[in-house]
């Protein structure tokens, strides 16, 4: 107990108070008495001053170039992205005016009906009609792994994470409960999409997805509801929320709009043709 006591009473060893004491009745505090040493003090202090106003002059002439160069490339932006919007309405209007000629040949030839479904089971064709909602998206304490470095990842180590097998069973399902056209995120799908992964990314036909994860069915509403969560890759989707914390919703909606697929480009495959016979 004395020497915590002590401890106590003297934090400050004595010796320092003894020098500062000394250096007090010496006049070594305040400011300099010399000559040579208030010069110093005074070079220093010009130096410094010199230092902040050749920073501040700097940062002033930069400003206007850091700022002109901001305004080019959001000008450069907005430029590029008005060009995509164009092409996007020529392709919009060209792929109308495709369907339409499309619709019109195979009218004269008694196949127009055919076609239209052909069109909205292929993708190829915009899509509207009652439907469902399902919102997938990762838990809320989901994280990248590996201590947030996306570079120390090893593709959805985190278990709270949405993966891409569990999209492909989620569609997969959809299809199964009778859904007639569906999209994630406004991606249509078609008989050649591919749902994969890449590194901590899910791609649908080769295009980065960010949750939440929008999938939309046309189909018929309540019962296309209904089928898919009694359906196993329902009951699937369930089980990650328990287990995981997985988010999901469900909902039908009356009337449902899906975009057409960018593409629909069949490379190797074609068709048989009857030959006629004598």
């Amino acid at each position: 107990m004395s020497l915590l006591t002590n401890v106590m009473d003297h934090s400050l060893d004595d010796g320092y108070a003894e020098a500062a004491a000394r250096k007090k009745s010496e006049g070594a505090v305040g400011m300099p008495r010399t000559l040579s040493a208030k010069l110093g003090l005074a070079a220093g202090l010009v130096l410094a001053a010199l230092v902040v106003t050749v920073g501040a002059a700097q940062a002033r002439v930069a400003a206007p170039v850091v700022a002109k160069e901001r305004q080019e490339l959001i000008d450069r932006i907005d430029r590029e992205t008005e060009k995509a919007d164009k092409l996007e309405g020529t392709v919009d209007t060209l792929r109308g005016d495709v369907s339409a000629r499309q619709r019109e040949a195979l009218n004269q030839s008694g196949g127009g009906d055919q076609a239209e479904l052909v069109g909205i089971l292929s993708g190829a064709a915009e899509v509207h009609g009652p439907g469902v909602k399902l919102v997938v998206n990762d838990a809320k304490e989901a994280t990248t792994g590996g201590d947030g470095d996306p570079r120390e990842t090893s593709g959805f180590s985190d278990t709270g994470r949405v993966r891409d097998r569990d999209m492909q069973r989620v569609v997969n399902g959809l299809w199964e409960s009778g859904a007639e056209a569906i999209s994630i995120n406004g991606q249509r799908l078609t008989a050649l999409s591919a749902i994969r992964a890449a590194g901590d990314a899910i791609l649908v036909d080769n295009k980065p997805l960010v949750p939440p994860y929008a999938v939309l069915a046309v189909g018929a509403g309540e019962r296309l509801s209904t089928r898919f969560q009694n359906s196993a890759d329902g009951l699937y989707l369930n089980a990650l929320q328990e287990n995981y914390g997985i988010r999901t919703s469900i909902s039908t909606v009356d009337d449902l709009r899906l975009p057409a697929a960018p593409s629909v480009i069949v490379r190797t495959a074609q068709p048989i043709t009857e030959k006629g016979t004598s």
